[in-house]
């Protein structure tokens, strides 16, 4: 830690009377947040409304995109491959929840079932991820952890 400056104020960046978190430390404490967040929102909207995880994920990508979009641009922004995401549309298809159209590339779209499901577990879902994530934060933490999450 530096010294603090003349009017004794710590440096902006410097947590205040302690050191840095080592970066092991950080990580692990991340990954901990994420799987007991991930794990509760979860068990109290996906599992309860007959949907796997990766069923709500696309789902709710889907919904926001408008119902639709290409195949390639899915995965690229859930960080999947092409197999994984072509296994789980492929098991979405079979249970009516989105369709695949392949036109100068692959669109996939929201059917009347998947748009049913995703709204029927959208309320639970944004009640969940307030009572196990955004609630224990306060407006500038979730400021804050907002911009450090688009960064990364």
């Amino acid at each position: 830690m530096s010294t603090p400056p003349k009017g004794g104020a710590p440096e902006p960046d410097e947590p205040v009377g302690r050191t840095a978190p080592d970066p092991v430390d950080l990580w692990s404490a991340f990954k901990r947040a994420h799987e007991v967040v991930r794990a509760r929102v979860i068990a109290d909207t996906a599992e309860a409304a007959g949907l796997s995880e990766p069923d709500l994920t696309i789902l709710v990508s889907l919904s926001k995109a408008g119902g639709f979009l290409r195949q390639s641009e899915l995965a690229a922004s859930l960080g999947w491959d092409r197999t994984r995401i072509s296994h789980q549309l492929t098991r979405m298809e079979k249970r009516g929840l989105v369709t695949r159209e392949r036109a100068g590339g692959v669109t996939v779209a929201l059917t009347d079932t998947g748009r049913q499901a995703i709204s029927a577990v959208h309320p639970g879902l944004d009640a969940a991820v307030r009572r196990h994530f955004t609630d224990k934060l306060s407006a500038q933490e979730i400021e804050t952890l907002s911009s450090v999450l688009r960064r990364l």
